[in-house]
Protein backbone atom coordinates (compact mmCIF):
# COMPACT_ATOMS: atom_id res chain seq x y z
CA UNK A 1 0.00 0.00 0.00
CA UNK A 2 1.63 3.54 -0.92
CA UNK A 3 2.24 6.51 1.21
CA UNK A 4 0.04 9.06 1.80
CA UNK A 5 2.05 12.52 0.74
CA UNK A 6 1.44 15.79 1.44
CA UNK A 7 3.16 18.36 -0.70
CA UNK A 8 4.12 21.57 1.11
CA UNK A 9 5.92 24.18 -1.14
CA UNK A 10 9.47 24.55 -0.73
CA UNK A 11 9.31 28.08 -0.69
CA UNK A 12 7.75 27.50 2.49
CA UNK A 13 10.27 25.40 3.87
CA UNK A 14 13.70 26.51 6.14
CA UNK A 15 16.71 25.76 4.03
CA UNK A 16 18.59 23.35 6.09
CA UNK A 17 21.32 24.63 8.21
CA UNK A 18 22.95 21.64 8.13
CA UNK A 19 26.18 20.78 5.70
CA UNK A 20 26.16 17.86 6.38
CA UNK A 21 26.22 15.65 2.97
CA UNK A 22 22.91 14.27 1.13
CA UNK A 23 21.52 10.53 1.00
CA UNK A 24 21.24 7.99 -0.96
CA UNK A 25 20.85 4.54 -1.79
CA UNK A 26 22.99 2.38 -4.07
CA UNK A 27 24.69 3.92 -7.22
CA UNK A 28 22.07 4.18 -10.11
CA UNK A 29 22.13 3.18 -13.83
CA UNK A 30 26.07 2.17 -13.29
CA UNK A 31 27.03 5.30 -12.00
CA UNK A 32 28.33 6.31 -8.92
CA UNK A 33 26.45 8.82 -7.02
CA UNK A 34 27.38 12.79 -6.40
CA UNK A 35 29.11 12.60 -3.23
CA UNK A 36 26.19 14.34 -1.91
CA UNK A 37 23.70 11.73 -1.92
CA UNK A 38 26.03 9.51 -0.03
CA UNK A 39 24.38 8.84 3.31
CA UNK A 40 25.66 10.19 6.64
CA UNK A 41 22.47 8.72 8.81
CA UNK A 42 20.59 6.39 6.81
CA UNK A 43 18.23 9.25 5.12
CA UNK A 44 17.84 9.93 1.57
CA UNK A 45 18.03 12.54 -0.72
CA UNK A 46 14.64 14.53 -1.08
CA UNK A 47 13.72 17.89 -2.14
CA UNK A 48 13.77 19.40 0.51
CA UNK A 49 17.12 18.42 1.23
CA UNK A 50 18.19 19.51 -2.00
CA UNK A 51 17.23 23.01 -1.09
CA UNK A 52 20.79 24.60 0.04
CA UNK A 53 19.71 28.45 -0.41
CA UNK A 54 20.30 29.34 -3.75
CA UNK A 55 17.21 30.99 -5.20
CA UNK A 56 16.91 29.37 -8.85
CA UNK A 57 17.69 26.27 -7.81
CA UNK A 58 14.72 26.86 -5.34
CA UNK A 59 12.05 27.77 -7.70
CA UNK A 60 13.46 24.27 -9.64
CA UNK A 61 12.60 22.45 -6.24
CA UNK A 62 9.19 24.04 -6.04
CA UNK A 63 8.11 23.20 -9.79
CA UNK A 64 9.35 19.55 -9.53
CA UNK A 65 7.27 19.23 -6.15
CA UNK A 66 4.51 20.19 -7.56
CA UNK A 67 4.39 17.30 -10.26
CA UNK A 68 5.38 14.68 -7.74
CA UNK A 69 2.48 12.15 -7.40
CA UNK A 70 0.43 13.87 -10.25
CA UNK A 71 0.91 11.37 -13.01
CA UNK A 72 3.27 14.04 -15.30
CA UNK A 73 5.87 13.27 -17.06
CA UNK A 74 9.10 15.17 -15.36
CA UNK A 75 11.53 16.39 -18.26
CA UNK A 76 15.21 18.12 -16.63
CA UNK A 77 17.59 20.22 -18.56
CA UNK A 78 20.88 21.18 -18.03
CA UNK A 79 24.53 20.40 -18.58
CA UNK A 80 26.90 18.20 -18.26
CA UNK A 81 27.40 17.75 -14.05
CA UNK A 82 24.98 19.85 -12.63
CA UNK A 83 23.10 16.99 -10.63
CA UNK A 84 19.96 16.03 -13.10
CA UNK A 85 19.94 12.60 -11.42
CA UNK A 86 20.36 13.90 -7.53
CA UNK A 87 17.28 15.86 -8.70
CA UNK A 88 14.95 12.50 -10.23
CA UNK A 89 16.42 10.36 -7.54
CA UNK A 90 14.96 13.74 -5.01
CA UNK A 91 11.71 13.75 -7.09
CA UNK A 92 10.83 9.58 -6.64
CA UNK A 93 12.25 10.04 -3.13
CA UNK A 94 9.53 12.74 -2.26
CA UNK A 95 6.39 11.41 -3.62
CA UNK A 96 4.18 8.53 -2.94
CA UNK A 97 6.49 5.88 -5.24
CA UNK A 98 9.53 6.22 -2.56
CA UNK A 99 9.27 2.81 -1.55
CA UNK A 100 9.12 1.57 -4.88
CA UNK A 101 11.65 1.57 -6.96
CA UNK A 102 13.86 3.51 -8.45
CA UNK A 103 15.76 2.69 -11.95
CA UNK A 104 18.04 4.76 -14.10
CA UNK A 105 19.15 4.17 -17.44
CA UNK A 106 21.68 6.07 -19.25
CA UNK A 107 20.78 6.18 -22.68
CA UNK A 108 24.49 7.60 -24.43
CA UNK A 109 26.28 5.08 -22.40
CA UNK A 110 24.41 1.95 -23.95
CA UNK A 111 25.85 0.46 -26.80
CA UNK A 112 23.06 0.92 -30.15
CA UNK A 113 22.81 -2.90 -30.38
CA UNK A 114 21.67 -3.26 -26.33
CA UNK A 115 19.64 -0.72 -25.67
CA UNK A 116 16.35 -2.31 -26.84
CA UNK A 117 17.51 -5.23 -24.97
CA UNK A 118 18.21 -2.97 -21.82
CA UNK A 119 14.78 -1.15 -22.24
CA UNK A 120 12.86 -4.02 -22.95
CA UNK A 121 13.81 -6.91 -21.24
CA UNK A 122 13.73 -10.59 -23.45
CA UNK A 123 13.07 -13.81 -23.35
CA UNK A 124 15.60 -16.94 -23.44
CA UNK A 125 16.67 -17.31 -26.81
CA UNK A 126 15.60 -14.24 -28.50
CA UNK A 127 19.08 -13.27 -30.06
CA UNK A 128 22.44 -14.91 -29.67
CA UNK A 129 24.22 -14.39 -26.46
CA UNK A 130 20.93 -13.64 -24.92
CA UNK A 131 20.87 -15.49 -21.84
CA UNK A 132 19.04 -18.92 -21.54
CA UNK A 133 16.39 -17.08 -18.82
CA UNK A 134 15.95 -13.98 -21.10
CA UNK A 135 16.35 -11.02 -18.42
CA UNK A 136 13.87 -8.09 -16.92
CA UNK A 137 13.96 -4.82 -18.79
CA UNK A 138 14.56 -1.72 -17.29
CA UNK A 139 10.73 -0.36 -17.48
CA UNK A 140 9.37 -3.82 -16.55
CA UNK A 141 12.30 -2.84 -13.42
CA UNK A 142 10.81 0.38 -12.74
CA UNK A 143 7.08 -0.96 -12.20
CA UNK A 144 5.49 0.43 -9.01
CA UNK A 145 7.90 2.74 -8.94
CA UNK A 146 10.08 5.17 -11.33
CA UNK A 147 11.90 5.26 -14.74
CA UNK A 148 14.72 7.77 -15.02
CA UNK A 149 16.15 8.16 -18.72
CA UNK A 150 19.52 10.45 -18.65
CA UNK A 151 20.47 11.75 -22.27
CA UNK A 152 17.61 11.10 -23.39
CA UNK A 153 18.50 13.14 -26.15
CA UNK A 154 20.93 10.87 -27.23
CA UNK A 155 18.64 7.85 -28.17
CA UNK A 156 18.01 6.49 -31.99
CA UNK A 157 14.93 7.20 -33.62
CA UNK A 158 14.05 3.95 -33.83
CA UNK A 159 14.17 3.68 -30.39
CA UNK A 160 12.05 6.50 -29.67
CA UNK A 161 9.25 4.85 -31.36
CA UNK A 162 9.28 1.76 -29.38
CA UNK A 163 9.40 3.97 -26.28
CA UNK A 164 6.59 6.04 -27.67
CA UNK A 165 4.63 3.21 -27.78
CA UNK A 166 5.04 2.45 -24.39
CA UNK A 167 4.24 5.22 -22.99
CA UNK A 168 1.18 5.95 -24.86
CA UNK A 169 0.05 2.26 -23.95
CA UNK A 170 1.53 1.40 -20.67
CA UNK A 171 2.75 -1.78 -21.57
CA UNK A 172 5.73 -3.24 -22.27
CA UNK A 173 6.86 -6.26 -25.13
CA UNK A 174 10.57 -8.15 -24.28
CA UNK A 175 12.74 -8.95 -27.35
CA UNK A 176 11.57 -12.26 -28.61
CA UNK A 177 8.12 -12.53 -26.64
CA UNK A 178 4.27 -12.12 -27.80
CA UNK A 179 2.46 -10.70 -25.02
CA UNK A 180 2.83 -7.66 -23.93
CA UNK A 181 3.36 -6.75 -19.94
CA UNK A 182 1.67 -4.13 -18.22
CA UNK A 183 3.71 -1.53 -16.43
CA UNK A 184 3.22 1.04 -13.88
CA UNK A 185 5.76 4.11 -13.90
CA UNK A 186 6.58 7.47 -13.25
CA UNK A 187 8.72 8.91 -16.23
CA UNK A 188 11.93 11.15 -15.25
CA UNK A 189 13.61 12.07 -18.37
CA UNK A 190 17.14 14.32 -18.66
CA UNK A 191 19.16 15.64 -21.39
CA UNK A 192 21.83 18.12 -21.69
CA UNK A 193 20.62 18.78 -25.17
CA UNK A 194 17.83 21.63 -26.30
CA UNK A 195 15.40 18.71 -27.25
CA UNK A 196 13.06 22.07 -28.66
CA UNK A 197 15.81 22.32 -31.02
CA UNK A 198 16.73 18.60 -31.93
CA UNK A 199 12.69 18.19 -32.74
CA UNK A 200 13.40 21.41 -35.55
CA UNK A 201 16.32 19.60 -36.91
CA UNK A 202 14.29 16.36 -37.20
CA UNK A 203 17.04 14.44 -34.40
CA UNK A 204 14.34 14.05 -31.82
CA UNK A 205 10.09 12.61 -32.43
CA UNK A 206 7.94 15.71 -31.63
CA UNK A 207 5.27 13.13 -30.28
CA UNK A 208 7.47 11.84 -27.64
CA UNK A 209 8.76 15.29 -27.24
CA UNK A 210 5.72 16.30 -25.93
CA UNK A 211 4.78 13.11 -24.00
CA UNK A 212 7.92 13.33 -22.06
CA UNK A 213 7.74 16.91 -21.64
CA UNK A 214 4.92 17.22 -18.98
CA UNK A 215 7.04 19.70 -16.87
CA UNK A 216 10.40 20.72 -18.24
CA UNK A 217 12.24 22.06 -15.45
CA UNK A 218 16.39 23.79 -16.39
CA UNK A 219 18.44 23.35 -13.90
CA UNK A 220 21.51 26.58 -13.24
CA UNK A 221 25.07 25.68 -13.74
CA UNK A 222 27.08 26.10 -11.06
CA UNK A 223 28.67 29.32 -12.01
CA UNK A 224 25.40 31.38 -11.55
CA UNK A 225 24.60 29.63 -8.66
CA UNK A 226 25.14 31.93 -5.17
CA UNK A 227 25.23 28.35 -2.70
CA UNK A 228 28.67 27.54 -3.60
CA UNK A 229 29.51 27.07 0.58
CA UNK A 230 26.93 25.14 1.13
CA UNK A 231 27.62 22.45 -1.90
CA UNK A 232 31.52 22.56 -0.71
CA UNK A 233 30.71 21.78 2.68
CA UNK A 234 28.67 19.46 1.55
CA UNK A 235 31.00 17.34 -0.61
CA UNK A 236 34.03 17.77 2.17
CA UNK A 237 31.87 16.41 4.31
CA UNK A 238 30.90 13.41 2.60
CA UNK A 239 34.33 12.68 1.07
CA UNK A 240 35.46 13.02 4.78
CA UNK A 241 32.61 11.07 6.28
CA UNK A 242 34.64 8.52 8.90
CA UNK A 243 38.00 9.17 7.27
CA UNK A 244 41.28 11.10 8.91
CA UNK A 245 40.48 13.82 7.06
CA UNK A 246 37.26 14.54 9.06
CA UNK A 247 37.21 18.23 10.71
CA UNK A 248 39.09 19.77 7.23
CA UNK A 249 37.85 22.91 5.78
CA UNK A 250 38.69 25.51 3.20
CA UNK A 251 40.50 28.40 3.55
CA UNK A 252 39.01 31.78 2.16
CA UNK A 253 40.92 32.17 -0.57
CA UNK A 254 40.43 28.98 -1.93
CA UNK A 255 36.71 29.56 -1.51
CA UNK A 256 36.47 33.17 -2.98
CA UNK A 257 38.17 31.03 -6.00
CA UNK A 258 35.53 28.62 -6.20
CA UNK A 259 33.36 31.45 -6.34
CA UNK A 260 34.86 33.39 -9.07
CA UNK A 261 35.60 30.01 -11.42
CA UNK A 262 33.23 29.39 -13.94
CA UNK A 263 33.02 25.32 -13.20
CA UNK A 264 32.46 24.28 -17.02
CA UNK A 265 31.91 20.65 -15.30
CA UNK A 266 29.90 22.27 -12.40
CA UNK A 267 29.69 19.72 -9.60
CA UNK A 268 31.05 16.99 -11.02
CA UNK A 269 34.33 18.98 -11.23
CA UNK A 270 34.04 20.44 -7.97
CA UNK A 271 33.80 16.97 -6.85
CA UNK A 272 37.00 15.65 -8.40
CA UNK A 273 38.75 18.95 -7.53
CA UNK A 274 38.20 18.67 -3.69
CA UNK A 275 39.00 14.86 -3.58
CA UNK A 276 42.16 15.87 -5.14
CA UNK A 277 42.80 18.57 -2.69
CA UNK A 278 41.91 16.35 0.35
CA UNK A 279 44.41 13.61 -1.04
CA UNK A 280 47.07 16.21 -1.02
CA UNK A 281 46.50 17.17 2.41
CA UNK A 282 49.95 16.26 4.75
CA UNK A 283 48.69 14.19 8.26
CA UNK A 284 48.60 17.20 9.86
CA UNK A 285 46.77 19.71 7.57
CA UNK A 286 43.49 20.46 8.18
CA UNK A 287 42.81 23.78 5.92
CA UNK A 288 42.55 23.16 2.32
CA UNK A 289 45.32 26.01 0.80
CA UNK A 290 45.95 27.06 -2.98
CA UNK A 291 48.92 25.04 -3.25
CA UNK A 292 46.68 21.70 -2.54
CA UNK A 293 44.60 22.48 -5.59
CA UNK A 294 45.06 20.15 -8.45
CA UNK A 295 47.73 21.72 -10.62
CA UNK A 296 45.85 20.96 -13.91
CA UNK A 297 42.88 23.94 -13.48
CA UNK A 298 45.42 27.13 -13.26
CA UNK A 299 46.83 25.87 -16.71
CA UNK A 300 44.70 27.96 -18.79
CA UNK A 301 44.54 32.02 -18.91
CA UNK A 302 41.86 32.87 -17.22
CA UNK A 303 39.48 34.72 -19.42
CA UNK A 304 36.25 37.33 -17.93
CA UNK A 305 32.83 36.19 -17.88
CA UNK A 306 30.20 38.43 -16.45
CA UNK A 307 27.25 36.59 -14.96
CA UNK A 308 23.61 38.59 -14.46
CA UNK A 309 21.85 36.74 -11.39
CA UNK A 310 18.79 35.55 -11.69
CA UNK A 311 17.29 37.95 -9.41
CA UNK A 312 18.80 41.08 -10.42
CA UNK A 313 21.63 42.97 -8.86
CA UNK A 314 25.26 43.59 -10.10
CA UNK A 315 27.01 41.71 -12.61
CA UNK A 316 29.27 38.73 -11.37
CA UNK A 317 32.71 38.32 -12.67
CA UNK A 318 33.14 34.73 -13.71
CA UNK A 319 36.74 32.97 -14.82
CA UNK A 320 35.95 30.76 -17.60
CA UNK A 321 39.68 29.62 -16.82
CA UNK A 322 41.09 30.21 -13.42
CA UNK A 323 43.89 32.93 -12.89
CA UNK A 324 46.47 31.83 -10.62
CA UNK A 325 45.67 32.28 -6.75
CA UNK A 326 47.67 34.33 -4.44
CA UNK A 327 50.74 32.09 -3.17
CA UNK A 328 50.56 29.62 -5.84
CA UNK A 329 53.87 29.03 -6.98
CA UNK A 330 55.17 28.58 -10.73
CA UNK A 331 54.45 24.96 -12.23
CA UNK A 332 57.66 24.63 -13.45
CA UNK A 333 59.94 24.80 -10.17
CA UNK A 334 64.22 24.90 -10.99
CA UNK A 335 65.14 22.03 -9.07
CA UNK A 336 68.53 24.29 -6.78
CA UNK A 337 65.28 25.84 -5.72
CA UNK A 338 63.77 22.52 -4.37
CA UNK A 339 67.42 21.40 -3.59
CA UNK A 340 67.93 24.63 -0.98
CA UNK A 341 64.86 24.34 0.36
CA UNK A 342 65.44 20.61 1.36
CA UNK A 343 68.64 21.41 2.45
CA UNK A 344 67.47 24.41 4.60
CA UNK A 345 64.98 22.21 6.08
CA UNK A 346 67.39 19.31 7.01
CA UNK A 347 65.85 17.06 4.50
CA UNK A 348 62.49 17.36 6.01
CA UNK A 349 60.22 17.32 2.65
CA UNK A 350 56.88 18.22 4.13
CA UNK A 351 58.82 21.48 5.69
CA UNK A 352 60.49 22.63 2.42
CA UNK A 353 57.26 21.70 0.51
CA UNK A 354 55.58 24.14 2.91
CA UNK A 355 58.53 26.75 2.19
CA UNK A 356 58.13 25.92 -1.48
CA UNK A 357 54.23 26.69 -1.41
CA UNK A 358 53.28 23.35 -2.93
CA UNK A 359 51.97 20.16 -1.21
CA UNK A 360 54.28 17.42 -0.26
CA UNK A 361 53.18 14.53 -2.69
CA UNK A 362 53.71 17.53 -5.61
CA UNK A 363 57.50 17.75 -4.12
CA UNK A 364 57.85 13.84 -4.21
CA UNK A 365 56.56 13.47 -7.64
CA UNK A 366 59.05 16.67 -8.50
CA UNK A 367 61.80 14.59 -7.23
CA UNK A 368 60.69 11.80 -9.13
CA UNK A 369 60.29 9.56 -5.62
CA UNK A 370 57.69 6.94 -4.41
CA UNK A 371 55.03 8.06 -2.13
Amino acid sequence: MGRTFTRVPLANLPVPASNLPLDSGQPLGGRPHHPALESAAGRRVTLVRLATGDAGLLRVLDRAGRVVGRNIPLLIQGESGVGKELLAQACHNSGPRADGPFVALNCAAIPESLIEAELFGYVGGAFTGARREGAVGRIQQADGGTLFLDEIGDMSLSMQARLLRVLQERCVVPVGAREAVPVDIALVSATHRMLNESVKNGLFREDLYYRINGLTVHLPPLRVRTDIRVIVGQLVAAECAGQPCDGVSVSDEVMRFFEAYAWPGNIRQLQNVLRVALALLDDDERVILPQHLPEEIFDAEAVPVFVTPRAGGEPRRMLSAPSRPRGRPPLGLDESLIQQALAEHGGNVSAAARALGIARNTLYRKLGRNF
